[in-house]
């Protein structure tokens, strides 16, 4: 395969020296010498040796004339993880401050987000929380670092009281389908955790934005990190966007739970089409040992016709 393939018309020339030197127009053509009337013995195998070597630049024109039509190659198929976006949606409310394990809720939820990314390469991670407001703390990035200097400033104690005086999971759902929809690449997927009920959930809004997400290809996965079962419009729209809910009663469990998300929702793998790249190299390497056997064969190896 090559790149101008036009070229390889130009082997006609060389092809053509080659024809006429083996055909008795090289080196071992006869030479009319007044010595004698006498006949010479023909050496066969010498002449052989002289074609050969008045070979070699006609060799070297081919080989030059290949190299200017590009020789190429195709390169090995390659497989590259395939990147998952995750938004986290994650609820800073009043209520996400009540005791959870050592901590409170707050805490042990940011502590197993951190946990989770650690263990998951190649992707994107983004944060979103929300109370009766929300913020897009941290953009979709590959660079999962900002999440461990977030903890320390987005604790619900830390947020104006009127931006935690409730719990708008439908809205922090919608803000975030809008970042993931910004995403052409790679599986989009929310995991919302949460400890309450949200009221604008009700009244159908749990369907309506389920077929949102389900419509954009983004998978739900909800935490409800509170006693008791978690609400019903979670498991419509977990269940509806081909995602799950979880209920996390202490810590250790939030940390089996992000195992067990990271487990569902496995990195996937892609292959990568092989690519057309030069290919040189043969062609360099031949060229250098006939350029140096013919620079061999001018210390000496050459037709004298007396």
């Amino acid at each position: 395969m090559f790149a101008y393939p036009l070229l390889l018309v130009a082997l006609a020339i060389p092809a053509g020296l080659l024809i006429w030197i083996w055909r008795g127009g090289g080196a071992g053509h006869h030479v009319a010498i007044p010595v004698d009337g006498g006949s010479h013995p023909r050496r066969k195998i010498w002449g052989i040796v002289l074609n050969f070597t008045s070979s070699l630049p006609a060799l070297l024109l081919a080989i030059a004339i290949l190299l200017l039509a590009g020789p190429q190659q195709l390169s090995e198929p390659q497989t590259k993880k395939k990147l998952t976006n995750i938004q986290f949606a994650l609820d800073v409310s009043g209520s996400m401050t009540a005791p959870f394990g050592d901590g409170n809720r707050y805490d042990a939820a940011m502590s197993a987000i951190n946990e989770f990314i650690n263990y998951r390469e190649s992707d994107a991670f983004g944060l979103t929380v929300f109370g009766d407001h929300f913020l897009h703390w941290i953009r979709l990035t590959s660079d999962p670092s900002a999440f461990g200097y977030a903890t320390e400033f987005l604790g619900p104690k830390r947020l104006p009281i009127w931006f935690r005086g409730g719990t708008k999971i439908g809205m922090a759902l919608e803000e975030c389908l809008k970042l993931l929809v910004e995403r052409e690449d790679g599986d989009r997927l929310i995991i919302l955790v949460s400890d309450g009920y949200s009221a604008d959930l009700s009244g159908g809004r749990d369907t309506e934005i389920a077929a949102k997400l389900a419509a954009n290809e983004i998978t739900v996965y909800a935490i409800h990190v509170a006693p008791g079962a978690p609400p019903a419009q979670l498991l419509t729209i977990a269940g509806r966007t081909g995602g799950d809910v979880f209920a996390a009663g202490d810590p250790e469990a939030l940390t089996t739970i992000f195992r067990r998300i990271d487990e569902m929702q496995k990195t996937g793998v892609e292959k990568i089409a092989a690519e057309s790249m030069d290919n040189f190299k043969p062609y360099a390497i031949a060229g250098s040992a006939v350029l140096g056997l013919f620079l061999l064969s001018l210390t000496g190896l050459r037709y004298t016709p007396w």
